[in-house]
């Protein structure tokens, strides 16, 4: 392998030096979700409202990266794993930075979830499941994707000819269906501080 004469080098600003100074404990809020769940529309929102707390955060959105980070990158299962695979080391090194990162990717499949949780310490992983059902999403459909997909158009699309492995036990299950965005996040960011993860 490439990192078999490859030695971590140890520097003397580490995380917990740039945490303090920066007066947070990092981590990482993962959302998942279906396409049109809302992922986006929240991690945006949920920022935004730790940016007003003086919080140093930094968003991942899926379909940013793929401009350029994973934009060699298609939609098969395997590319999908890639596509998680190259964030969750990039998510990695955000918290290493200090920063509260936050991610906003399908990620279908929990071995890929997983894989992210393990790269972290114990608590810097908040997998945040954006609950919202097939139909809703369809209807919402920001896109055109589920059209798309429907028709043909699109192949292994998530939900409709690719499978959804929906969280087990997420730090934060929360559903979002009618209510107002701005709502929604309230409702997320009061979960997040009542488990003193914010």
């Amino acid at each position: 392998m490439a990192t078999d004469n490859v030695v971590w080098h140890k520097h003397e600003v580490n995380k917990t030096t740039r945490s303090e100074k920066l007066n947070q404990n990092p981590r990482v809020f993962w959302l998942t979700g279906l396409s049109g769940s809302g992922k986006s529309t929240l991690a945006n929102l949920l920022e935004k409202k730790l940016h007003e707390q003086n919080k140093h955060t930094y968003l991942l959105d899926g379909d940013n990266v793929r401009h350029g980070l994973c934009g060699d990158l298609g939609f098969s299962d395997k590319d999908r794993v890639e596509n998680i695979r190259r964030i969750s080391e990039v998510a990695k090194l955000f918290v290493d930075a200090g920063t509260l990162v936050l991610t906003a990717f399908i990620s279908p499949f929990k071995a890929d979830r997983d894989y992210c949780r393990s790269l972290l310490e114990e608590g810097e992983f908040v997998e945040v499941f954006i609950d919202t059902p097939l139909e809703v999403c369809e209807s919402r459909d920001p896109k055109g994707l589920y059209k798309k997909a429907r028709s043909g158009e699109i192949k292994d699309f998530t939900g409709i000819d690719s499978a959804y492995e929906a969280p087990e036990a997420p730090e934060i299950h929360l559903t979002y269906q009618d209510e107002p965005a701005e709502q929604t996040v309230e409702r997320l960011y009061a979960l997040l501080q009542e488990k003193g993860l914010v």
